[in-house]
């Protein structure tokens, strides 16, 4: 009984992929539940890392992901969802989701915002059908807010990811290739 069969493999990773994203916002009641946790989630980055509030103040745009799930055994993948906001205006909700292999087991959870720097990045991002995050992203994952706040804003990157509070264990899978696909909640 050591043996571990596809299908008990397959059947453990969809429900651990299942129960993770139940507190994601998967089911939620709306685009209300989704701005109230954005609003909770910039209250404790700017909190946190004082720093970015000068980066938020040179966005030209704000996406927030409040809670992105990522769960793997072999084959893992994650999901969240959240908006983006213009100013103090949310415009639009997203959803984020990756799928990957590999040596990977674990399961985490983190607080994501890509702060646009350019007016034509936040364009190309709006008037895509599903953008990937890739080269042009510089990701800043800290847990110490002054070297967050040098990273970020000394950054000429047109997108910076800021992944904070983050629970949990995943070894062996990387925040890239994540892509951010427009909803209506």
């Amino acid at each position: 009984m050591n043996k571990l069969s596809r299908r008990t493999f397959a059947t453990s990773l969809l429900a651990t992929t299942t129960l993770a994203a139940c507190g994601n916002g998967v089911g939620s009641s709306g685009p209300a539940e989704i701005d109230a946790r954005t609003d909770a989630t910039l209250n404790f980055l700017y909190s946190t890392y004082p720093g970015t509030q000068n980066l938020a103040a040179r966005a030209a745009g704000i996406l927030v992901m409040p809670l992105v799930t990522a769960a793997g055994l072999g084959v893992g993948g994650s999901y969240g969802r959240g908006a983006l906001r213009i100013g103090a205006t949310t415009v639009d909700y997203y959803s984020a989701t990756s799928l990957s292999g590999g040596l990977q087991i674990g399961v985490a959870q983190s607080s994501q915002v890509l702060f646009f720097m350019t007016q034509e990045a936040l364009l190309n991002f709006r008037q895509s059908d599903g953008w990937a995050a890739g080269a042009d992203v510089e990701y800043a994952i800290s847990d110490q807010g002054e070297t967050l706040s040098a990273q970020t804003t000394t950054s000429l990157s047109p997108v910076i990811a800021v992944i904070f509070a983050q629970t949990g264990l995943r070894v062996g899978a990387t925040l890239e290739g994540i892509k951010y696909t427009r909803i209506i909640p």
